[in-house]
């Protein structure tokens, strides 16, 4: 297991900012938000791909993954209620086709970054579209989707979450079992479980080797808002050392979109508090 940390804690800097300030508190890898202000593929060139790739080789960050889940940037303002719309399961053609290109070019991205994976989220349902349908939606996106995916060699990795149409660990395995594919798996957010009431050694158990990537952050209760590690109720220690006797060997990304206003703190706050677990983790005989 490899620890990185994501960009979206600090939409208050520029993306090659970002990356080196992530690199500067000493994580192994950065994920990238594929939105405003750093990686929204309409408004991002190719040159800007090619800098983006010499600073990740200058810096000695790993990409872990291609945050494609929400699309701020698509109504032109800094926040808007519906955060992952137009999403695949969109039941408007337009709006589906735009994020059915969004997606195609995160994953080209990807592929030309040697980034592993692209998360995406199934979308809410929204008025108009029954579950049921924007299940058939959902799925007919994906697999128009994973052919271009697999040419480029990048997986993608569907993220569960609460109040989404796949909202939870089982929902999201039996869409995997709908769709076999090698190249199509989760994108497990551990915060997310936790919400969810989820048992962490039962969600393991049955997404398997289907999970490309895992977001990780604290969280009080059960409330969903994004915690530094060590500020809430998770057990990091058990979850570490469940990750590893699974042999989970990708990336464990800290996810801080909730930190704007202090991302190097919260950056190095989460390392002081995980790195000397995930360093720990692996070591024949470490407690």
């Amino acid at each position: 297991m490899k620890l990185s940390f994501s960009t979206n804690a600090y939409t208050r800097f520029p993306l090659a900012e970002a990356v080196r300030r992530i690199a500067a508190a000493g994580y192994a890898g950065v994920e990238i938000l594929a939105d405003a202000p750093h990686l929204f593929p309409p408004a991002f060139s190719d040159s800007e791909v090619e800098r983006l790739a010499a600073l990740l080789g200058d810096t000695g960050l790993k990409p872990a993954n291609i945050n494609a889940n929400t699309a701020v940037g698509y109504y032109g303002r800094d926040f808007w209620e519906p955060l992952f719309e137009p999403s695949l399961a969109n039941p408007v053609d337009g709006e589906r086709r735009w994020r059915m290109e969004y997606t195609r070019r995160c994953i080209e991205v990807a592929g030309r970054l040697r980034c592993p994976s692209v998360s995406v989220t199934s979308g809410r349902t929204v008025p108009g579209a029954s579950p049921r349908r924007s299940m058939d939606l959902l799925r007919e996106s994906l697999r128009e989707l994973l052919p271009f995916a697999e040419a480029h060699s990048v997986s993608l990795g569907i993220e569960y979450e609460p109040g989404l149409l796949i909202e939870n660990a089982r929902e999201l395995a039996t869409l995997l079992q709908e769709i076999d594919s090698p190249i199509l798996g989760a994108n497990l957010d551990l915060g997310h479980s936790r919400v969810l009431g989820e048992s962490p050694e039962e969600v393991l158990r049955i997404l398997g080797g289907r999970i490309f990537h895992i977001h990780l952050e604290d969280i009080a209760g059960n409330k969903h808002y994004h915690l530094v590690p060590g500020e809430g109720d998770m057990d990091f220690e058990s979850l570490v050392s469940l990750l590893e006797r699974h042999r989970y060997a990708g990336f464990v990304t800290v996810e801080l979109y909730t930190y704007p206003h202090c991302p190097d703190d919260a950056a190095r706050r989460s390392m002081d508090r995980l790195g000397p677990l995930m360093r720990r983790a692996g070591r024949p005989g470490a407690a």
